[in-house]
């Protein structure tokens, strides 16, 4: 899914800098299923999985 507001509108979540997921973290999360997909990758990011992510960009 790509985020679909804000300054990184239209990159993947997976690709969104880890510190901009940080501070959404901070802030809050939106409701829904965008919420749900940016706490995962929030999770993924700060816990060094980052090669979860490699299937998803094709890698």
């Amino acid at each position: 899914m790509r985020m679909p507001y804000g300054k990184h509108a239209g990159m993947l979540l997976v690709d969104l800098p880890e510190p901009y997921v940080v501070w959404m973290a901070r802030e809050g999360f939106p409701d829904g299923k965008l919420g749900d997909m940016l706490r995962t990758v929030y999770e993924i990011k700060v816990n060094g999985l980052e090669y979860l992510f490699d299937p998803l960009r094709g890698r």
